[in-house]
This record gives structure tokens, C-alpha cells and sequence, in this order.
């Protein structure tokens, strides 16, 4: 495993600060102890809110910035993400450690990603996750696993993927779809081999959560159906409808999940960032006041609000990238939504913010404004359920364009924060 030097002061102080602040539950804030100055505030004073951060992987959108960098090279970028983290007084980061059914660890099932040496199944001379785990600690940061269960590849081709990788050994266990590669939901031994490897992880590392996205069956392609009717046509006759008994794939998926961290280290968390609208209220009463085009319900058969109500998750994360007053899907309208459906559950509620939008030309006017970002947090604070925020991504907050996620700090982060128990 390949570790920076850090300084002694920095690693001790951390390591004390936690031991003092942080017993019984979450880590303190990165950048707490720094701003208190090791003064031992105590711990009674101290805010407990998610403040995360996502680092992406998947086609290098995060880090590493490129492919076939040194090992050197890719630890120093990583360490330079976990410490703006301490910077903006985050308290975790959530790394995306199985982009496409590969790993940034050294797992027995599955190759070394691509994305660190530009060749699938080639070692990349170090542990990636392994380090970021003991390099986020030491800053006092929670580090959580971000996995994706079932996107295997950007492409079609089963021939560009490792001689090793499971898709290769078992073809029959892949479906192609919009150009994607994807392991099919609905066969027992998929749901078998994913958690098994995910799981691995959770085994060697003392994560602090285990996370997914919002990718379950993939997201759909207009003129496009996903193959798995021999699949359907072998499991599930005993349900009403395919949507039926895709949406139990998945449950059994998350459960599984849940119950796997649960037995193997019961003080990692295990969360999911969905898209942001289960339904839309004309498809469903329950549903919210939106008119998105894609309910995670019906499109990607993820029955999210269930979850919650169910208790199987620690935390949810919905994915709000929409603007306050936005037609479709206002974040005005969703954060309520959300808070109602966590409240009386034992899941936490944290905000997915769409930081990457902030100062894109391409997006809404609303977007070109600092303050967006902060008025999200003001007015999300106006619903108890609501116990933090989670920002995509690392490379938006490095650059920070227009100066949103600096006045999201200005305004919010002024104090120290634990993250929630």
C-alpha cells in the first residue's frame, strides 16, 4: 500500500482530535480540527451534518485526471482531493472504487480498473482504496465505497474487456444495451457474483459506508429494450408484470446488500444516491410534485421510497440537481417530498447538490448565480430530516468557476461538523 508521509503534527492531532471528538459515531468534520486550531471545542458545540463530497472515477471524470499516470503521481492527486475536502470543512468522501465491474483495490474477482493504468486487469503498483481509507482518516474525513452493481462497460465489445473479467468467463451474464455493456438484474448468479464482490471491500477495509449511485437497470433508450426475457420467462412467473419482478431483482439486490455489511462489519453504513423523483404525483399520489421524465420507480425499477420506509438503508441521498423553481423538478418541492418520506424511518436524509452545474454555460440561468448553491442549503434547513448535503464533484469543487461551493462555506461551514450518528 502506498502512503504520503504525512506530517507527524497533522497525523497525530488528527488522531487525537477523533478520539476526543468523534466516540460514539461519525468522524469529525476534515476541516474542523484544522479551523478550531486543536483547541479541544467541545464536542457538545459541535454541528453533526453530512457535509460529502463525491470523487468520480468512471472515465476519469474526477480522478485520476488521466490515464497511465505513476503511482507516485495518482496518490499525490488523490491526497490533493482529500485535503481541499479538509479545506471547504467537509467531513467525508465518497470514492468510486468499482466504475465498471473492475476495481481500485487488489479484489480476487474482479481486474484492476482502467482508469489507473489505461488497461483493464494491469496492476497499478499500489492500493488505491487501501490508502484513501488511512489517508482520510488520519484528516479526519469518512471515507465511503462508491460501487456500481451492474454497468460492466461504455462499449459493447466483450473482446476490449480483461481475458480475466468475469463477463468474458461468463457472456451469458451480459446484456448490450445503448451502446453499454450491463450485467443482467434478473439472474440469481449475477446478484450472487456482484455482491460477493462488492463485499470484498467491506471485508478488508474499515470503510465508513458503502455507497451506490442512481444506476440500477439502466437508465432507457428511446427505440430500445433491455434482452432479459429468457431470463424473465425462467424467475418470474410468479409475479404480475416484468416491471414487477425487475423491481424485485433490485430489492433483493439492496437488502442482500444491507444484510452482507450488516454481518461482515456492522459499523460500516451502507447508502444510495438515487435520481431525485421516485414518481411523479399524476403517475402516483404518493408520488411528488414533479414532472420528470424518468421515475426511478418505473424507468430504473428502483422502488426508493420503499427503502427508506423499509429501513434497509442508513442513508439516502437523492440526486436534487435541479435549480429552486425549476418547471420540471423543483428543489423546492423535492427536498419536502424527500424530508416526508424519511421522516419516523431510521434513514438518514442527505441532499445530492449539483455543484458541477454551478457557472456551466449550458445550463439555466439559475445556475450562473454563487448563491444558488447556498439558498439550496438555507432552504433545506427549514425540514429536520434533512441532516446534510453531498456535492458532485471533486473536479467542480477544485475549480470552483463561479464561486459557489466557496460561498456554500462562507455561509454554511463556518463551524466544525460531525457527521450524523
Amino acid at each position: 500500500m502506498l502512503h504520503r508521509k504525512s506530517r507527524l503534527s497533522r497525523r497525530a492531532f488528527a488522531v487525537t482530535a477523533l478520539s476526543a471528538l468523534a466516540a460514539g459515531g461519525g468522524a469529525m468534520a476534515a476541516g474542523a480540527a484544522m479551523a478550531d486550531g486543536g483547541s479541544g471545542r467541545d464536542r457538545r458545540r459541535l454541528t453533526r451534518e453530512m457535509r460529502g463530497v463525491w470523487i468520480a472515477t468512471v472515465a476519469n471524470r474526477d480522478w485520476p485526471s488521466k490515464q497511465g499516470l505513476t503511482a507516485k503521481e495518482q496518490c499525490a492527486e488523490l491526497i490533493a482531493h482529500l485535503d481541499r475536502a479538509v479545506e471547504r470543512r467537509l467531513n467525508t468522501v465518497i470514492l468510486q472504487v468499482r466504475p465498471t465491474a473492475d476495481a481500485l483495490w487488489p479484489s480476487p474477482y474482479e481486474p484492476w480498473s482502467q482508469v489507473l493504468t489505461g488497461t483493464q486487469g494491469r496492476n497499478p503498483g499500489w492500493d488505491p482504496l487501501g490508502t484513501a481509507v488511512a489517508e482520510a482518516h488520519d484528516r479526519g474525513l469518512q471515507l465511503h465505497a462508491w460501487f456500481n452493481p451492474y454497468r460492466i462497460a461504455n462499449h459493447t465489445d466483450p473482446a476490449k474487456l480483461a481475458e480475466s473479467h468475469p463477463a468474458r468467463k461468463h457472456p451469458e451474464w451480459a446484456v448490450p444495451y445503448g451502446g453499454k455493456l450491463y450485467y443482467n438484474p434478473g439472474l440469481p448468479e449475477v446478484r450472487a457474483f456482484v455482491l460477493k464482490a462488492m463485499l470484498d471491500a467491506v471485508e478488508r477495509y474499515p470503510l465508513d459506508g458503502a455507497h451506490f449511485d442512481d444506476y440500477f437497470y439502466p437508465y432507457p433508450v428511446t427505440g430500445q429494450a433491455f434482452d432479459d426475457t429468457e431470463a424473465y420467462d425462467r424467475y418470474g412467473s410468479d409475479f404480475a408484470s416484468r416491471a414487477d419482478w425487475r423491481r424485485d431483482n433490485i430489492d433483493k439486490l439492496v437488502d442482500e446488500m444491507a444484510s452482507g455489511i450488516r454481518r461482515i462489519r456492522p459499523t460500516t453504513q451502507f447508502g444510495i444516491s438515487p435520481f431525485g423523483v421516485w414518481r411523479n404525483a399524476a403517475t402516483d399520489p404518493l408520488g411528488s410534485e414533479s414532472r420528470a421524465g424518468v421515475q426511478t420507480y418505473d424507468d430504473l425499477y428502483a422502488d426508493t421510497r420503499k427503502w427508506v420506509r423499509e429501513g434497509w438503508i442508513d442513508y439516502i441521498c437523492p440526486q436534487l440537481y435541479w435549480n429552486i423553481g425549476f418547471a420540471a423538478a423543483d428543489y423546492a418541492k423535492l427536498v419536502p417530498w424527500w424530508a416526508q418520506v424519511a421522516r419516523g424511518s431510521r434513514t438518514q436524509l442527505y441532499i445530492g447538490e449539483a455543484l458541477y452545474k454551478a457557472g456551466d454555460p449550458a445550463q439555466p440561468e439559475a445556475w450562473q448565480d454563487p448563491a444558488e448553491l447556498s439558498r439550496h442549503l438555507t432552504l433545506a434547513k427549514r425540514y429536520p430530516e434533512t441532516r446534510g448535503h453531498v456535492f458532485f464533484a471533486a473536479k467542480d469543487s477544485a475549480a470552483d468557476r463561479i464561486g459557489a461551493m466557496a460561498q456554500v462555506v462562507a455561509d454554511h461551514y463556518g463551524r466544525p461538523a460531525m457527521t450524523p450518528r
